[in-house]
């Protein structure tokens, strides 16, 4: 459940519903391919788990298997992706008190941080972990009633009818941009979960024998989420209703359906998803930098403490750093999000040929990232914004691959054993 509750974000809720109103059924078609994401991690989370069990980041496996210059390129690409979904979090709990109840947007997006950051402050992993238990039930609650009692105002057949005379574009399924859009999300997507902390630290902090299982009973569970808050949109273009911005889609159209009831409703699924994701980005964020940076980098004598202390110190530091940002209120949540594509795209080929390949190079770990990146945003800025996660991975795999063929790497897998041995004999 904290797998699932952590994957459904503010993005799930806000955005698949923003696209589908733009894309029509490759909306919310698309987004659902984001479930992939975890199907396909999880054997490569039980390969994680099986060689680097005493494991505390991502990074310690960067650091390890493809040394310190990748290590460090892969810390400031890890970095920039979440603080800019930490961004997208709070613009979307803003936008969402805006759209329902007048409150100001400013002062809604900072409630959201200032709620997380306490109680991540407060609780650390274990609250998160708690917390995503109850707002995955929550959301799942919810989301089921909103759908029912929409469903049975207007019936399904009653919006394709609409939407085919209103808008046919938005029944395509050869629709260019959505097909793009829907290659772009599900790679994005790969690249969010291979790489994130968030993903690493809950496989450490599991037992092996549900690894694998989890990540699939989460993705498929999640697989319907966006799905159901994307039809919402089909609704709202089939009865031309009134949506002054795209990213306030999901939380008109259940107002207009339900009344007030709709849109406490909406509130509780929106506002649970945004902290069961934010709280989750907090920790392990903070814990990535005070491990990886802190500890690794400017002080390797610090014990525990301090570190926890540093830890603590970064969630509030990234709090405020991400309120500011998302000051800005970007018109579109997604393509705002869409920026980080390239970053995480970059790092899915280093990490699968890591994890499995001896000869797995490390000069093409960090060119495959720097690389896929640039190339990435050059086409997001000058091609397509849907294009830049799938340029990014496609060109990061095809450096990574010529790299090791033309000069592989001799690893040796005992680098990994010799860490967790030194790992439990500091416990000790």
């Amino acid at each position: 459940m904290t797998l699932m509750a952590s994957w459904v974000t503010g993005n799930t809720t806000m955005s698949a519903p923003e696209m589908s109103y733009e894309l029509g059924v490759w909306g919310f078609i698309g987004y659902s391919g984001a479930a992939f994401g975890l199907f396909f991690f999880a054997p490569i989370a039980k390969r994680i788990k099986q060689i680097l069990p005493q494991g505390l980041t991502s990074g310690d496996f960067m650091r390890l298997r493809f040394g310190k210059p990748a290590w460090i390129v892969f810390i400031l690409v890890s970095t920039s992706y979440l603080i800019v979904f930490l961004v997208t979090q709070g613009m979307a709990g803003g936008i969402l008190l805006e759209a329902l109840s007048g409150i100001n947007y400013t002062f809604g997006m900072s409630q959201v941080f200032v709620v997380c950051i306490l109680y991540t402050l407060m609780g650390g992993m274990r609250a998160v972990i708690g917390t995503d238990f109850i707002q995955a039930m929550i959301i799942l609650i919810t989301l089921l009633i909103v759908a029912i009692a929409a469903f049975i105002n207007v019936p399904p057949t009653t919006i394709y009818d609409q939407v085919v005379a209103n808008s046919p574009s938005h029944m395509n399924l050869l629709l260019p941009a959505g097909l793009l859009f829907a290659w772009n999300t599900t790679l994005w997507c790969f690249g969010e979960i291979f790489h994130g902390n968030i993903w690493w630290q809950r496989i450490y902090a599991q037992r092996e024998e549900v690894t694998v299982r989890s990540f699939y009973i989460s993705g498929a569970i999640w697989f319907f989420v966006p799905i159901v808050t994307g039809l919402l949109a089909l609704y709202a273009i089939a009865q031309n209703l009134l949506v002054p911005q795209v990213n306030m889609v999901f939380p008109i159209v259940a107002s207009t359906l339900l009344g007030k009831g709709g849109a406490v409703l909406v509130l509780i699924i929106v506002f649970s998803s945004l902290t069961s994701t934010a709280d989750s980005l907090m920790a392990s964020t903070s814990d990535f930098l005070a491990q990886d940076v802190y500890r690794q980098m400017i002080n390797p004598k610090a014990n525990d403490r301090q570190v926890l202390v540093v830890s603590k110190a970064l969630i509030v530091i990234l709090g405020v750093i991400s309120l500011l940002i998302a000051l800005g209120k970007f018109n579109s949540i997604y393509k705002f999000f869409m920026l980080t594509g390239p970053l995480v795209g970059s790092t899915v080929w280093p990490i699968i040929l890591g994890v499995y390949w001896k000869e797995a190079s490390a000069k093409g770990a960090l060119w495959a990232m720097l690389i896929g990146t640039l190339a990435g945003e050059l086409s997001y800025f000058f091609y397509a914004t849907y294009s830049s996660a799938v340029v990014g991975t496609v060109v990061s795999g095809i450096v990574m691959v010529l790299c090791t063929t033309i000069r592989p790497d001799k690893f040796d897998w005992n680098v990994f054993k010799e860490f967790n041995l030194a790992v439990l004999a500091e416990e000790e």
